[in-house]
């Protein structure tokens, strides 16, 4: 028998005593991840571009009757809507930008779409990322640069192309035939099926192009709405008699500046485009068009050709000729998100399948709102709401009550916050917006905001929209537009339409004050001390096209 002394021993069961929990410790600390990361829950983020609230089925709006959209609808169904949320600066870069730092343009240097993002600044994937989470984006970023944060990307150059589009990806631009819609939609099926650490919770962005400009449909989806007549807005024919003067001369009036070749496809084929294009026109759907293949061509002037011979034969002029292009404008607009909604569909479906849906939360957004002919227009830019009103709707299973509204004013400016807050990584204090997490819990937030600040920066430039910042409470709207020392101020409640300017009216000076106050004070709070100072009369005539 070996024998060991007494004092080996004694050293030896104080070493044991001293090492089993150090052990014990190793191993409950390894195992915490893994345990954290079930209970973690997964994030489907949907965002689309120039998605207006007024073509969501669920937002109640006056394009609810033709059904647009019944998958964003059932996920409205069973989650929550947000009825007021909007945007920082109605434009796609620079809201992305804001949605990427949880900081308002003039922070993180993204103020319009001629600026270069600097992916090497904070930004909430690259904290997920940090904290454990696999993260992906699929589709576009509209973001120069490749993108940082993400373990799997696969992104659009720049705007992108409906038919037979490019992408970048880590190994350098592919081509992939199809459209753009059902090849992003594909992409992250995939990642959900076949790429994805089953030992991480992860945050998948599924960034589609749709439904911006030029509106290209689908193959399958350009016959849709055929047998309908689109209801008109109250406001076609919109004047803007009420309106500061710069906003009656920027470029985007349908009747003006929605061209019948680039926009509504009249008489387009691969080689051959008819008129000039002027600086206002996005040649994406020319270019797109030489890239067809022959089939997808063939099926295009099916579709669009019989439809150009009763256009020409019409010969419309006036009234008639603007309704006519809203009716093919708002059809396409509308059947670039059929295959959106489809989209949104597919994804939700697809997360059931892979069992997922009890601990993956899935979010429909888009970049800002837009014009469906509302005030005779088209594009977005603008503070008023049809622009600066963006979707937001929230499913997560055991956390939201199905069919909730929340009626708070949020903002982009608070989705990174949220994301953050719902993987339960610390909020850096130099973020700019609030968590949403406790709104969607369905909490009573005493101190949430009472109004929101907005700043858009892109003039001159295309489409000649004024720059202008402002408020916007639950009732009343301030709106400055600064290069040019114009003012407007709405009553939201009895005014939704925003055709009354009540500034100047005396019996609103008092609010008028109030608000001016709140501007400057928004102003201190977010940093911005960007120059808002009037310009000489000789650029003001200048921005202002002699008539």
């Amino acid at each position: 028998m070996l024998e060991v002394d007494s004092s080996s021993a004694n050293t030896a069961q104080r070493i044991l005593r001293f090492i089993r929990p150090l052990v014990l410790f190793a191993l409950i600390t390894v195992s915490l991840p893994i345990e954290a990361n079930q209970q973690r829950p997964n994030i489907v983020f949907i965002f689309t571009d120039d998605h207006a609230p007024n073509a969501i089925g669920a937002y109640n709006g006056w394009l609810k009757s033709v059904n647009p959209t019944p998958e964003i609808d059932k996920l409205a169904a069973q989650g929550m809507l947000f009825e007021n949320s909007f945007c920082t600066n109605s434009i796609c870069g620079p809201s992305r930008a804001v949605i990427q730092t949880g900081k308002h343009s003039h922070i993180n240097g993204f103020r319009d779409n001629g600026s270069r993002f600097d992916w090497n600044q904070q930004t909430f994937p690259k904290l997920l990322q940090a904290a454990g989470y696999e993260t992906a984006v699929f589709g576009k970023t509209h973001l120069s640069g490749d993108p940082q944060g993400f373990d799997e990307w696969v992104v659009l150059p720049g705007q992108g192309l409906y038919y037979n589009p490019d992408f970048l990806t880590k190994d350098g631009k592919i081509t992939i035939e199809g459209h753009c819609t059902d090849i992003v939609t594909d992409m992250a099926v995939d990642f959900l099926e076949n790429k994805r650490d089953e030992q991480k919770p992860f945050m998948l962005m599924v960034q589609h192009k749709a439904p911006h400009r030029n509106w290209m449909p689908a193959a399958r989806h350009l016959r849709v709405y055929d047998d309908i007549e689109m209801p008109e807005p109250e406001t076609l024919f919109d004047n803007w008699e009420d309106n500061a003067s710069p906003v009656k001369h920027a470029e985007v009036t349908i009747k003006d500046y929605m061209h019948l070749n680039y926009d509504l496809f009249v008489d387009l084929t691969p080689d051959f485009v008819r008129g000039e294009r002027s600086k206002s026109e996005d040649p994406s759907s020319w270019r797109n068009m030489q890239r067809m293949s022959d089939e997808q061509m063939r099926v295009w002037r099916e579709a669009y050709g019989p439809k150009d011979v009763a256009f020409h034969a019409a010969n419309l002029s006036g009234k008639d000729l603007l309704r006519w292009k809203y009716q093919r404008y708002v059809k396409n607009y509308l059947r670039t998100i059929k295959g959106v909604d489809e989209s949104v569909g597919r994804l939700v479906a697809k997360v059931e399948e892979l069992n997922l849906s009890s601990n993956t939360i899935v979010i429909y957004s888009s970049d800002q709102g837009f014009y469906l002919g509302d005030h005779g227009w088209y594009d977005k830019r603008w503070m008023y709401e049809e622009s600066l009103m963006m979707p937001f709707i929230v499913k997560w299973p055991g956390v939201i009550d199905p069919g909730s509204r929340a009626k708070e004013l949020i903002q982009n400016l608070d989705y990174a916050e949220t994301f953050l807050d719902i993987a339960g990584v610390s909020i850096p204090d130099d973020m700019q917006g609030r968590s949403l997490l406790p709104l969607l819990k369905g909490e009573t937030v005493d101190d949430w905001r009472d109004s929101i600040y907005y700043h858009y920066f892109e003039h001159p430039g295309i489409h000649m929209v004024p720059r202008q910042n402002g408020v916007r409470s639950e009732r009343y709207k301030l709106i400055n537009f600064y290069q040019f020392g114009e003012w407007e101020f709405y009553d939201l409640e009895n005014d939704p339409k925003e055709l009354n300017n009540l500034y100047g009216n005396p019996e609103y000076s008092d609010l008028i004050d109030a608000h001016k106050v709140k501007l400057d004070e928004l102003k201190t709070f977010y940093q911005d001390d960007t120059d808002v100072s009037e310009m000489s009369d000789e650029w003001q005539n200048k921005m202002r096209p002699q008539t």
